[in-house]
């Protein structure tokens, strides 16, 4: 069973569904029960057209559901129009169905939470891990939101800014490991940056492109983490960084700062830099301060107090810190190391062990104990 060709095809049948007349809480459902039904036929008789197959059986499943619901009875005329098996039409609606779902009735963020759960493939846990709220706040508010577009007619698709921050959220976790969606995430933006000539959709594109050209990079060979600091730049795609730079070039030329220019702006300077005690510390604090102009996100906050560790020295770092809630994820973590490089390592040893038990991924949580580990070992000697 190919699990990848099976999350690739869902965008595009859900897409298929909704413009046919389903709501968008019904062909998500119908579209969920063809893939069970994948799951169990497949194996032992693969359709020669995959996505032709699910097409047909998630619009059964859905004008099934239709008829049992009386008040959904006016769907029973579209069954003359149900699709008969065959090739299905190649056309990419993922894009698209992006912006279907960012919605003139939801407000960005649940927008956003329900793109990420319906065609992003998370889970509701990483969705609320990345808005930083309870998992069960995450789950009401995806239901809230499949509420509102129930029965809700999609002629008026969602704004720009909700669509780039669903593509950025989507990267991210695909960035991190735990779902390789990054790629597709940047094949999305793309498409939406051939599309529309807008900056901040450029920024986007560059910071995906830096920031992917060192995913070779991020990892060793026994698959542990590798910070930015310890990475081996010679791995890093050079093409990529090239390509990203260029593009964020001409999107600051258009002198409409946005927070992913500034972003890819920061990551544009640690690619810039051969060797990491070469990186441009106090410019990247510069752009730290226009994005929390620009934002004012508790996230970018805390990444602003370690490139102020890294220009000013730790103390000024632990001094940005302090001022920050210590309930901010990773705010643990970034205050073992600058405990570190102020030369307090009983305190950063016992920072990083507790910070590896708030980590929110394993390879995070051994990062962070090996951290921890060599500084007691240190300690002992």
């Amino acid at each position: 069973m190919n699990e990848v060709l099976l999350r690739s095809l869902t965008p595009s049948v859900l897409g298929i569904l909704v413009r046919r007349g389903a709501d968008f809480a019904a062909a998500e459902d119908a579209v969920q029960d063809a893939l069970v039904e994948a799951v169990r036929v497949w194996p032992a008789d693969p359709p020669r057209d995959p996505k032709g197959w699910l097409i047909t059986v998630a619009w059964r499943r859905f004008l099934d559901a239709s008829r049992a619901d009386a008040a959904r009875r006016r769907r029973e005329d579209l069954v003359d129009e149900e699709p008969v098996p065959g090739p299905a039409p190649a056309a990419d609606d993922t894009l698209q169905l992006y912006f279907l779902c960012a919605h003139p009735s939801l407000t960005p963020s649940s927008a956003v939470a329900l793109t990420l759960r319906a065609v992003g493939g998370l889970t509701t846990r990483q969705i609320a891990q990345a808005y930083l709220v309870p998992e069960a706040t995450m789950a009401q508010r995806i239901s809230r939101a499949k509420r509102t577009v129930s029965g809700a007619r999609f002629d008026r698709p969602g704004d720009v800014a909700t669509v780039l921050r669903v593509l950025y959220l989507v990267f991210n976790e695909g960035y991190s490991g735990d779902i390789d969606l990054a790629a597709e995430a940047i094949r999305l933006t793309r498409q939406l940056a051939a599309a529309i000539d807008h900056p901040e959709v450029a920024g986007l594109l560059a910071l995906m492109l830096l920031h992917h050209a060192r995913r070779a990079a991020r990892t060793a060979s026994d698959g542990s983490l590798v910070p930015l600091a310890e990475q081996d730049r010679s791995r890093w795609d050079t093409g990529l960084i090239a390509e990203g730079v260029e593009i964020l070039q001409a999107a600051l030329a258009r002198d409409r700062l946005g927070e992913f220019q500034a972003q890819a702006a920061i990551a544009a300077l640690h690619a810039d830099a051969p060797r990491a005690e070469e990186t441009d510390w106090v410019q990247i604090v510069e752009w730290y301060d226009e994005l929390v102009r620009l934002t004012d996100n508790p996230i970018v906050r805390l990444n602003r107090a370690v490139a102020v560790g890294e220009a000013d020295g730790p103390r000024a770092g632990l001094a940005a810190l302090a001022t920050l809630d210590d309930s901010l994820p990773r705010h643990t973590a970034v205050a073992a190391y600058l405990h570190e490089r102020d030369g307090d390592p009983v305190t950063a040893a016992r920072l990083y062990a507790e910070a590896a038990r708030k980590a929110p991924n394993l390879a995070e949580r051994d990062h962070l104990t090996r951290r921890a580990a060599r500084l007691n070992t240190h300690q002992q000697r």
